[in-house]
């Protein structure tokens, strides 16, 4: 038999010691049941881990099931909303194109790829300063801060009358929008736990998915009905529109989102104690006093670990950076602007499910490396079918595949970082700035992948972005021989209960 040890997702805390282990064979004679965690070896069982999971919902305080669906209904709403406009503003740029943005704007050769690369230049810059910034400050009243800021730079993009014009805005749009996904990913640290969290960063990212889909139906609506109106282009309303209806959202993010427990009006004080209570059960054994946030940096540049979730996601961001072309991809199919436009719904519509899906299963099994290996396998398929064919039925079918692998791998991803690399608050938060930054350093060199002269099997962007996939799976299982490494030394320090890092 083996050891049967705790392992909360991300931790090593050691527990309150209930028999003295010295064998296996001593084991192997002590009737143990099972406590709060997912029991796991060397090799995870399934089986094992979701009957665990089952009897622990079951266990749950009446009072602590209550706050964490009182948690669910304010935060959750608010940051999925606000992370689907974050990416409805992000992506109108790709519609716009398709509305003549071009032509009016004297766009020659690439530089519209250079625009959409712009903005994750901006948003590089600001990602590690930002987080290390918030740990010290309210966060949700510096995310709604942020998010007014980029609901503004969004429709003023309306108003420009040039490339250099629109380069400008999508860069100082990168730099306003940065704070916020690391910034969500920081609050849901602060009121879940780690077996909670990649349900909540699944939903989270489900927003941003159906934010990439519902764009196109809200385009098609603004350029047939509106272009012209007023002697605007329909390209120039839908940021105008767009914009307005962020700034409105962010306005209400100052009462709606949480800042820190005491900072919080919508929790009692029997509820702030029960959040601590939760979070302080839930803390690795190798947790720190706080530190200060340069400490906290340093504290995530020296765990080589760090650097491995960096490349793993940057890895995985490369390879969905059709994101920002997806309309263009779609625009091969040979249909009109318009069903174009409603054509790119459908597909991020599953993904958005798959996403949810994928980080619920994760969470409740207890398992991450499996995850990431099947959904990033789905996208290779899927990238693979979309290249080998001009088939119209075909195409579309890879349409849906590619994103629902791609797209659901990263919650997973988040989740498994945030909750192995979690020993101060401080190197949480920079931790979750940095992944997102590697990541989205894929984006930047990815809009390059995507070149008009490559038209229309897009060979290139389909190719490299099955590759980048292969890249992050091999990722996974370096981290999982890491954290297995890991695991067997910290079983071989001690006799006692311990939770053990999850892979």
């Amino acid at each position: 038999m083996s050891p049967l040890v705790e392992a909360v997702r991300g931790s090593t805390h050691v527990m309150e010691p209930k028999a003295n282990i010295s064998s296996r064979s001593d084991h192997d004679k002590l009737d143990i049941k099972p406590v709060y965690g997912a029991i796991v070896d060397e090799e995870p069982a399934i089986a094992e881990v979701s009957e665990t999971r089952q009897s622990v919902k079951g266990k749950m305080d009446p009072k602590e099931r209550a706050l964490v669906r009182k948690l669910d209904l304010y935060i959750m709403p608010t940051i999925c909303v606000m992370y689907f406009l974050n990416y409805v503003d992000r992506n109108a740029i790709a519609q716009a194109r398709l509305n003549h943005l071009e032509s009016d704007l004297n766009m020659v050769g690439n530089q519209f790829n250079t625009a959409v690369s712009i903005l994750f230049v901006g948003y590089v810059l600001m990602q590690v300063p930002s987080n290390m910034l918030i740990t010290r400050i309210k966060p949700g009243v510096y995310m709604s801060g942020c998010m007014f800021l980029w609901a503004v730079v969004s429709a003023c993009t309306a108003a420009v009358k040039s490339y250099g014009g629109l380069v400008a805005c999508r860069f100082f749009l990168g730099i306003a929008e940065a704070p916020f996904y690391p910034g969500a990913t920081y609050i849901f640290a602060i009121y879940y736990t780690h077996s909670e969290m990649a349900a909540r960063v699944g939903l989270m990212y489900c927003g941003q998915l159906l934010a990439t889909g519902f764009t196109g139906l809200i385009s098609a609506g603004v350029f047939a009905g509106m272009d012209g109106l007023r002697g605007l282009t329909g390209w120039q309303w839908l940021f105008i529109i767009e914009g307005a209806l962020t700034a409105f959202v962010a306005i209400l993010g100052f009462w709606l989102l949480p800042n820190t427990l005491d900072d919080t009006p919508w929790l009692t004080g029997e509820e702030r104690k029960l959040v601590r209570a939760r979070i302080e059960r839930d803390k690795i054994s190798d947790a720190l006093s706080k530190v200060t946030a340069l400490e906290g940096l340093k504290q995530a540049c020296k765990d080589k670990r760090t650097w491995l979730f960096c490349f793993m996601q940057m890895f995985h961001l490369s390879a969905s950076a059709f994101n920002a072309f997806f309309p263009t991809v779609a625009k091969t199919l040979g249909y009109n602007t318009t069903v174009t436009l409603l054509l790119t719904c459908p597909p991020f519509v599953l993904a958005g499910a798959g996403s949810v899906l994928v980080g619920w299963s994760s969470g409740r099994l207890n398992e991450m490396t499996w995850h990431i290996t099947a959904t990033l396998s789905v996208a290779i398929v899927g990238f693979v079918m979309a290249a080998s064919t001009l088939n119209t039925a075909a195409r579309y079918i890879a349409c849906f595949i590619f994103p629902v692998g791609a797209f659901s791998a990263n919650s997973v991803i988040v989740g498994w970082a945030s909750s192995t690399l979690s020993q101060t608050e401080e190197k949480r938060a920079v931790i979750l700035a940095m992944t997102n930054v590697f990541g989205h350093i894929g984006y930047i060199y990815g809009a390059y992948l995507w070149p008009d002269s490559d038209e229309p099997r897009y060979g290139i962007g389909f190719g490299a972005s099955a590759g980048f996939a292969l890249l992050s799976i091999c990722c996974a299982w370096v981290m999982r021989t890491l954290l297995i490494h890991d695991n067997r030394r910290i079983r071989a320090s001690t006799s006692e209960h311990v939770n053990l890092y999850s892979y």
